[in-house]
């Protein structure tokens, strides 16, 4: 009977089960025998011989019954150490179920015993059963929770969010004491909370009491387990949790997680960007799919931070082909053997070659016909094109020209250009070469019949060259961490969410436009260094020096996203928005670029002066 209700059970679990269907067993004998002695006031010669008689005769069966209907409830499917009210909900079900055939079976074969009998009976068989199952649970938190408090655990924790969340994460360390990590207090802004207990840990405040609780706890990691806050006190409790030494964690978002299932294994540390606050960018994926699904889309620049995650996101489209076009072989490799990974399934060629290269840009497009352009490859180091001003416009303007051409030749229907906060009012060789490339696709939009935009943001966290891999750089090697000025501050966006922004914007694209991101609040970069110090474990300014350097050549304190000239127009995504294109003589600046051609390839000391001559709004003489 027990292998039929236990089918599917390996042996080691099938042992288990059958040791516990044996200890119910013999708790349910002894439950109403207990019973039968409590009728009696404890004298066992004061119970008459016929109540005897119907004990020893019916307790086995009784029992067998019991222990079969428990099995079928699922009362010994569940593993004790994580035993839970959902677990006591089934054996209270079982129980349930056997009164009424209790009460059936006596009726039916007209069993006479007192009342108390039975009443006394479930109610004993039932605790038994339910004490018997927490007592281990309970009992193993114990000495688990002896066991972390021992000298040899590496961490005191504190938790941030009483809720869900942070039960969850409470349990799973009272239970696993390889964790090495000891809960000592909570934090909760909810005062309904403040000193109540969840699963034995204390809640001793709100989040301005963070910083005290960590040095009065000796908190080793702090963990973030909140996953409904709004993007702005998420960002002011991490700052605050930065404000120690301790190890900061996050949970998963909200989005992440499935049926409230979160486990110590999915806690990510937290990164800078997590302190930014930036509500979660949404952007319509089905009108990105439609668009570029079943079409061969080219990517240039395939190899960089931008264009690699145009790669990602553009494989995740399932497009009829993806061309990746790279002049730097390394990078163009990493891309592909990381598509090849991912998306085995991907029709993707990954191409050696410079935008530079008329011909080989120009055969690349014959041979492949994209339908789609996504021109990312650009050089984009401020300092360093100062100093090679000649290279910016070769590779930048006129690499974005000979692509444009080539692309409206072999008859692409959409491209778009990446382009830069830093195009407007330009300080720097870069920004305003980016602003000759815009120039270019709205040219090249009027007179062809392919759809040539811009898209125009800010920085990208992660990107090559951003300053988040100086900084660390700098912190590991003990500082200091150089900041070009105090006040100097920038937009910012993580690479995903600017290129799945990029991907918007090409939907909405009808030819001529430039679409600017909605990059949320500027960053001051002195206070990023601040917080990147602080999530490494050390205090700024005294365990590491922030040093602030002066501006670099061509460098602004802030960054413009939009051209006064240029006015604004919303699209259904209320982080895209439109610029107005600026009106200019298409005839006379494609002679101008003729000429800057040739400045540049006699390498000119006047490209700088020539390209304010193109550029009004370029202000050189300002570095």
């Amino acid at each position: 009977m027990l292998q039929h209700i236990f089918t599917g059970y390996n042996k080691q679990r099938l042992l288990r089960s059958a040791v516990v269907a044996v200890m119910d067993a013999l708790w349910v004998a002894l439950s109403f025998f207990l019973a039968l002695l409590i009728r009696f006031e404890f004298r066992i010669t004061s119970i008459p011989e016929k109540y005897s008689t119907v004990y020893a005769d019916t307790i086995v069966w009784w029992a067998l019954l019991c222990v079969a209907v428990l099995a079928m409830v699922g009362a010994y499917n569940c593993i004790w150490r994580y035993i839970s009210l959902r677990d006591l909900s089934r054996l209270a079900v079982g129980y349930a179920i056997l009164i009424g055939l209790g009460l059936a079976l006596v009726v039916m074969f007209s069993v006479k015993m007192p009342r108390s009998y039975y009443c006394m009976g479930f109610l004993l068989s039932f605790c038994g059963s339910a004490f018997m199952r927490v007592s281990y649970r309970l009992l193993l938190q114990t000495r688990t929770g002896f066991a972390n408090r021992s000298p040899q655990v590496a961490e005191r924790i504190m938790i941030v969010g009483a809720g869900a969340t942070g039960q969850t994460l409470l349990r799973e360390f009272a239970t696993h004491p390889e964790l090495h990590g000891h809960v000592a207090c909570l934090i909760d802004d909810n005062p309904g909370k403040y000193r109540m207990f969840l699963e034995g840990v204390r809640v001793v405040g709100d989040r301005t009491m963070i910083p005290a609780a960590a040095k009065k706890y000796n908190i080793d990691r702090i963990i973030y387990a909140i996953t409904n806050a709004t993007p702005e006190s998420r960002r002011e409790i991490l700052n605050i949790c930065s404000t120690t030494k301790c190890k900061l964690q996050v949970v998963p978002s909200l989005s992440q997680l499935v049926s409230e299932q979160v486990s110590v294994s999915q806690l990510k540390d937290v990164e800078v960007q997590d302190l930014l606050g930036r509500a979660p960018i949404q952007v319509n994926l089905e009108e990105i799919y439609g668009y570029i699904g079943g079409k061969t889309v080219l990517v240039t620049g395939g190899g960089g931070s931008i264009g690699s995650e145009l790669c990602r996101q553009i494989a995740k489209s399932k497009p009829k082909q993806l061309i990746i076009f790279d002049v730097y072989e390394n990078n163009l490799y990493d891309i592909q053997m990381e598509l090849q990974r991912t998306y085995p399934e991907l029709n993707m060629a990954a191409l050696v070659g410079s935008v530079r290269n008329t011909n080989r840009i120009t055969s690349v497009m014959e041979t492949y016909h994209p339908d789609i352009v996504f021109h990312a490859a650009a050089h984009k180091h401020v300092p360093l094109m100062e100093d090679s001003p000649n290279e910016a416009i070769k590779n930048n303007v006129l690499g974005t020209y000979k692509t444009a051409q080539a692309a409206a030749k072999a008859g692409v229907k959409k491209f778009v250009l990446i382009s830069t906060d830093k195009a407007v009012n330009p300080t720097n060789i870069m920004g305003a070469s980016k602003r000759l490339c815009e120039m270019v696709v709205q040219m090249m939009n009027r007179r062809t019949e392919t759809e040539f935009v811009a898209v125009r943001f800010g920085n990208v966290l992660g990107s090559n060259g951003s300053v988040i891999p100086l900084f660390k750089k700098q912190i590991a090697e003990g500082g200091p961490v150089t900041v070009t000025h105090p006040d100097i501050i920038r937009y910012f966006m993580t690479i995903p969410e600017a290129v799945s922004l990029v991907l918007q914007a090409g939907y909405y694209a009808k030819g001529g436009e430039i679409f600017i991101l909605d990059m949320g609040q500027p960053v001051r970069i002195a206070d990023m260094a601040r917080n990147l110090i602080r999530l490494s474990g050390y205090e700024p300014d005294v365990d590491i020096k922030i040093v602030y350097t002066g501006l670099r050549p061509g460098e602004k304190l802030f960054e413009e996203l939009l051209m006064k000239e240029e006015g604004l127009k919303s699209t259904d995504n209320h982080l895209i928005h439109i610029g107005r294109p600026i009106e200019m003589d298409d005839e006379q600046f494609v002679r101008n670029l003729e000429e800057l051609r040739r400045a540049c390839e006699q390498e000119t000391g006047e490209i700088k002066a020539i390209v304010a001559q193109m550029v009004p709004t370029y202000h050189p003489q300002n570095n």
